[in-house]
């Protein structure tokens, strides 16, 4: 009787087990916190409200003059040496991260994929989200096609090192001399759980006024990695290695700990990787500012002379 009985409850606890992966699939996917339901009714939090009042930082590019800078140091790993003058011709550099706000614009406009958020990070992930933080969960890929969509596109690797250092050889964005709340780290108790709304650390601009290159969140740039690159590449516009398996990030985030947070510090990921500690920024080339200008210039000519062809008596 009591073996009967076992076998009864064996079978129910079978059967129970069985079944879950069938409610699963009849209640659905989790949905991240970028892919909210169409008419969802959730209360918003209070911080989530706060960052949707919150007006879009102004986007702005800086323009990185022509000239020798110092690339690498001897301060740092096998791959930021040795230590080399580099020639770079001008361009012009994102003062801060794309935000939130900024990429949205790109996704609503093309269709693009949203930042993919994990599952698991589910109901963390709203502390991302903020209008004027960074985006992160991007993925090199999609880096790269929101630069293209602004007629830009990522930094070189040699680029974001004199963005972010100056010409002068420095080791952080204010000079050589570590400062453990400069930046957005997981050093100090800055007042940021996660990542701050871009250019929130004033000592964290560099010498040109590009902020957040030490800190907040590391950043796609355009090369592949190549460890030995520093010793071999040419002296003057460095361009990517042609081929390689990992895309170079630069700078820290705010879970970087440790020494590397140095500007000169380089780290390498899988091009299809995305994380909630990896954005970017984009820039663009003397020539291609020149050219966007031509054609600005030919579009107010064009719409001029119409406007001019429309009122002209016949």
């Amino acid at each position: 009787m009591l073996e009967t009985k076992f076998k009864v409850v064996f079978l129910f606890v079978v059967l129970a087990c069985a079944a879950m992966p069938i409610v699963a699939i009849l209640r659905g996917t989790t949905l991240t916190p970028f892919e909210e339901p169409i008419g969802s009714t959730d209360v918003a939090q209070p911080e989530q409200d706060s960052a949707a009042k919150e007006a879009p930082v102004q986007e702005e590019m800086v323009t990185i003059p022509e000239g020798p800078f110092v690339r690498g140091t001897e301060s740092g790993g096998f791959d930021e040496q040795p230590p080399r003058t580099i020639y770079l011709d001008a361009f012009s550099i994102d003062r801060y991260e794309v935000t939130n706000h900024q990429y949205q614009q790109f996704v609503l406009a093309t269709g693009h994929r949203k930042p993919g958020l994990p599952a698991r990070y589910a109901k963390s992930g709203g502390k991302v989200k903020g209008t004027n933080q960074p985006v992160v969960y991007v993925s090199w890929d999609d880096a790269t096609e929101y630069c293209r969509w602004k007629g830009t596109r990522l930094p070189t690797e040699a680029e974001w090192e004199k963005a972010m250092r100056g010409s002068d050889g420095r080791l952080w964005p204010w000079g050589n001399k570590e400062q453990a709340n400069g930046a957005n780290w997981a050093r100090v108790q800055d007042g940021y759980e996660v990542s701050a709304p871009v250019g929130s650390f004033q000592a964290d601009k560099s010498a040109y006024g590009v902020m957040d290159g030490a800190g907040n969140v590391i950043e796609w740039v355009a090369d592949w990695y190549d460890e030995t690159y520093y010793k071999s590449s040419p002296e003057q516009n460095p361009p990517s290695p042609e081929y390689g398996t990992y895309r170079v990030l630069r700078g820290g985030g705010y879970t970087t700990t440790g020494g590397d947070v140095r500007i000169t510090s380089r780290s390498k990921m899988m091009p299809d990787f995305r994380d909630e500690t990896i954005g970017f920024r984009c820039a663009i080339s003397k020539t291609g500012m020149k050219e966007e200008g031509e054609k600005k210039s030919d579009e107010f000519t064009g719409n001029q002379s119409s406007r001019e062809s429309k009122t002209r008596p016949k």
